[in-house]
């Protein structure tokens, strides 16, 4: 696998797990203040369940091989 290639690879996942960490984050800070009555639990749940989507999505596009497109033929 080229450098380039894994460099992109782990710029996908480092944005992939700002956005899923972020909105976890975000939605567990919602979740705690409307409805549980501002406890801490919806906040680390939702930055954990981000967290552990980004990272399997991470593992996931790291170990598959760079295939490169087939062209289409007519």
């Amino acid at each position: 696998m080229s450098g380039t290639v894994l460099g992109k690879k782990w710029d996908r996942c480092l944005a992939d797990t700002a956005i899923k960490f972020g909105t976890g984050l975000g939605l567990g800070i919602v979740f705690s203040v409307l409805f549980f009555k501002r406890h801490t639990w919806p906040i680390s749940f939702g930055s954990g369940t981000g967290l552990g989507m980004a990272y399997a999505n991470c593992q996931n596009d790291l170990r598959s091989h760079y295939v490169q497109p087939r062209s289409q033929k007519e």
